[in-house]
């Protein structure tokens, strides 16, 4: 009887272990629970990652807390596992263990994270030095307070970043020596032109800048040289947060910014504001000697820009699945400007051209965008519009002092832009080493630019008849579709894609000379094109990468390059657009070699480039009036050519206080253009029969070599010596000579936490940094150009905010760029 007892307790206990812990037959998979509180203030902290990993490191699977900071993941996989929870602000918590038999459900209990030691997100603390990063497709700069120290605007620092060249003076930005570029903020294009771009983003909101110089089949491809994408720092603390800017930059006039950035978010909505500003005066001069009839040109230009820019947007996250974010951009700019041209020579009395305008511009940009988190980790939908207007009246003055013709006029030029895109996106990972990626976009552009003027000018027959008016309509509606394969085999990755586009282009001009009297220009395109590109990459070690890559490129006109309406003129020069340009296409194939020291890295890489109706400058004699000289700069397609060229950048720490960012790179482009001369001494009796056609073709070659280093004396204070040479350029109308300059700075970091910086940057302290050129057409000359490089700055940044309301939070989205608050545009 004793025995049966026994038996049966002993049947009742393993039953009711049984009960307690079952083991599944056909299912051998566990389930992990747990709740995560934070650690100080013992309350649950709600939409916080926790990630099942396996002992190799594979993620397996994954969920988000509850409001109430619980957790249950089911079907975790039989083995060793490592749990991971994570949330920004927060040390991250790691627990290893084993599920298996026995052991199939685990609960973790209590889980207390606690915060960082500063208590401040990984954006928000930007590091003390800049690094360079070679990735398949792009170079990534991430953007510390060492150069930001360099200059107060992008445009400050651009100059700063390998491959890049920023012209001082008209702004214009070239990658790899080519103007040809394309340039982004946070990954959407913008109607603002780029050189007042640049100059209204503050250097201290830029946490990276990307070169993408051969894009995948996911990106728009235009650009011949690649894409520049300025990606902006985003606050994601809890809380109320911000970031104030101050700053002050002198030569001759002062130009003072400032910029403010805030946040609030609790629960399931984050709210962020912005507003930045840039005004002051700007100084230019300069002289042009022509050597076929002596005379010289003496120049001096001036601004007065005033530049204001205002942010506001709110992210909802419905539910771990589901995200809407809202933001709009106001963009508001008033200049005014002058110029003064002075002519003289041994044979006539001196004479002026005096000019003063007055430009006003607002650009409005909106965009919603919706995020949805499907069934499969990283399996993604997205969908995205985004509208752009851009409106400008410039009102432009021309005096003229001892000129028979043109009398003083008045021209008024009304612009017009808008820009919708809108995009659908679709990622699978069909497995751990395989994705897809599908998507659709359709970007539709409109440009209406009205220009009247009181001036005259010559018809035909050389009559002189009031300046006509003209209204440009340009069209551009763009029809996409791409398809992105990538694939991990050991120590390979590639990716295949391509892109396809239907492009259809409608311009239309109309000249009206008088109400009887009218001129029609009209101009369509319509064409179809498949955009390849392929990526390799293979890694042999954790200390070399190989990356081989090749994709297809369009350079469509710009607005200013098909504009028939003046963009600039002076009394010996002027620059229309041909509004019957096409595109020129690049196919670009490139390598680079990754080594990975022990105190840094160092990239090299070479690019091969084969130009299709290569789009370049047509300088013609202005035939109004042939004995002047005159010349017409305006744009057409040649023949197709190639280019070349090669970079090397490092990063390298010699010691502990010592640090330094170096690069050198060299390109290669042979350059076709047409030019029309005068064959004649005799400038006065200077006829049609005198105008000579040449067909030009330069080889040029420019390399360029930079070198940045930063000491760091304390913890908290730190100095900087910059230097950059660019060498001799080669074009189709002169050649410009070396250019170089050295930069230096200090900057001290203060407050609990760091939270404030004082920075003073002294840029090109031997005044070195000028626009020396020679030129042999239309006609020989030489000149220079100057502006105010020999400038002092300095700077006060200040974060503030502490994100201590812990009761509500969402789910952290490192990979969500579209969506997130903070930064400018």
């Amino acid at each position: 009887m004793k025995r049966i007892l026994f038996l049966c307790l002993v049947l009742f206990s393993i039953s009711g272990t049984q009960a307690k812990n079952p083991e599944p037959k056909a299912d051998k998979t566990g389930t992990i629970s747990g709740k995560v509180l934070d650690a100080n203030l013992r309350e649950p902290i709600p939409y916080v990652n926790v990630i099942i990993k396996n002992a190799s490191g594979k993620t397996l699977t994954g969920g988000i807390t509850l409001e109430d900071g619980t957790f249950s993941i089911e079907k975790v996989e039989e083995g060793n596992v490592t749990v991971s929870v994570q949330y920004i602000g927060y040390k991250t918590f790691n627990r290893d263990l084993k599920i298996g038999k026995g052991n199939y459900k685990v609960n973790l209990g209590n889980i207390f994270l606690e915060e960082e030691a500063e208590g401040l997100d990984e954006v928000t603390v930007v590091a003390e030095v800049s690094t360079i990063q070679q990735k398949v497709d792009r170079k990534v700069i991430t953007v510390g307070k060492d150069l930001t120290t360099a200059g107060a605007t992008a445009s400050d620092i651009m100059n700063n970043i390998p491959s890049i060249n920023v012209d001082q003076q008209t702004g214009n930005i070239s990658l790899r020596g080519n103007e040809n570029v394309r340039v982004m903020v946070d990954g959407k294009f913008t109607n603002v032109p780029i050189a007042q771009l640049l100059r209204q983003i503050p250097s201290t909101s830029i946490k990276q800048i990307e070169l993408i110089t051969n894009p995948s089949a996911k990106y728009n491809p235009e650009g011949m040289s690649g894409i520049i994408n300025i990606k902006l720092h985003k606050n994601t603390q809890i809380g109320f947060n911000g970031n104030l800017n101050l700053g002050l930059t002198k030569e001759v006039f002062a130009k003072f910014n400032s910029s403010i950035d805030m946040n609030y978010r609790n629960g399931k909505f984050n709210f962020y504001g912005n507003y930045g500003n840039n005004i002051g005066k700007y100084d230019n001069f300069g002289n042009i000697v022509r050597l076929d009839d002596q005379s010289r040109q003496d120049f001096k230009f001036g601004n007065n820009n005033k530049s204001h820019l205002y942010k506001v947007g709110v992210d909802f996250y419905m539910n771990d699945k589901n995200t809407i974010s809202f933001f709009t951009n106001q963009n508001i700019f008033n200049g005014k400007g002058f110029g003064n041209t002075l002519i003289s020579d041994t044979n006539t009395i001196n004479q002026a051209q005096l000019f003063n305008n007055i430009s006003e511009n607002t650009s409005s940009q909106y965009n919603l965008a919706y995020k949805h988190y499907l069934k499969k980790e990283d399996e993604t939908l997205d969908i995205e519009i985004d509208h752009n207007d851009y409106k400008q009246d410039e009102i432009a003055n021309f005096n003229f002092v001892n000129f028979l013709f043109p009398p003083d006029y008045v021209d008024n030029v009304d612009t017009e832009r808008s820009r919708t895109t809108i995009n659908v996106d679709y990622v699978n990972p069909l497995n751990d080493k395989t994705k897809i990626e599908v998507g659709l976009e359709t970007r539709l552009f409109k440009s209406d630019i009205g220009y009247t003027s009181s001036g005259f000018s010559f018809d035909g027959d050389n009559n002189i008849i009031p300046t006509p008016s003209t209204d440009f309509e340009y069209k551009r509606d763009i029809y996409s579709a791409y398809f992105a394969y990538q694939k991990t085999l050991d120590k390979w990755n590639y990716q295949v894609g391509l892109r396809a586009e239907q492009v259809f282009v409608n311009a239309d001009a109309l000249k009206t000379f008088d109400d009887n009297n009218t001129e029609f220009l009209p101009f369509e395109n319509e064409y179809f094109q498949l955009y390849p590109s392929a990526f390799l990459t293979y890694n042999p070690s954790e200390k070399n990468t190989y990356q081989l890559s090749f994709s297809r490129r369009v350079d469509r006109p710009g607005i200013g390059q098909v504009n028939p309406i003046r963009e600039w003129s002076t009394p010996r020069i002027s620059s229309f657009g041909n509004p019957k340009l096409v595109p020129q296409f690049t196919n670009s194939i490139e390598t680079n070699y990754t080594r990975q020291l022990k105190k840094g890295s160092i990239t090299a890489g070479v690019f091969y480039r084969i130009i299709e109706d290569n789009i370049n400058r047509y300088v013609r004699i202005d035939r109004s009036d042939i004995s002047a000289g005159n010349a017409i700069l305006s744009f057409n397609n040649f023949e197709n050519t190639t280019a070349f060229g090669l970079e090397l950048s490092s990063n390298y720490r010699p010691t502990k206080w010592w640090s330094l960012n170096g690069s050198f790179d060299l390109y290669s482009q042979t350059q076709i253009g047409i030019t029309e001369i005068l064959n004649t001494t005799d400038l006065t009796n200077a006829t049609e029969a005198n105008i000579e056609t040449i067909r030009t073709e330069v080889d040029n070659v420019v390399w360029n070599i930079r070198l940045f280093n930063n000491f760091k004396a304390t913890k908290k204070l730190s100095f900087s010596l910059f230097g950059m040479y660019r060498g001799t350029e080669k074009g189709i109308q002169f050649t410009r000579k070396p250019m170089y300059f050295v930069n230096t700075g200090m900057r001290y970091s203060f407050l609990e936490n760091n939270r404030a910086t004082f920075s003073f940057n002294y840029s090109d302290i031997f005044n070195t940094m000028q626009f020396k050129f020679e030129a042999d057409t239309p006609y020989p000359a030489f000149g220079d150009f100057n502006w105010e490089s020999n400038t002092w700055n300095i700077a006060l940044s200040y974060r503030f905010g502490g994100g201590k309301y812990r009761s509500l939070k969402r789910k952290r989205r490192d990979n969500n760029e579209k969506s997130g608050g903070g930064g400018f545009l």
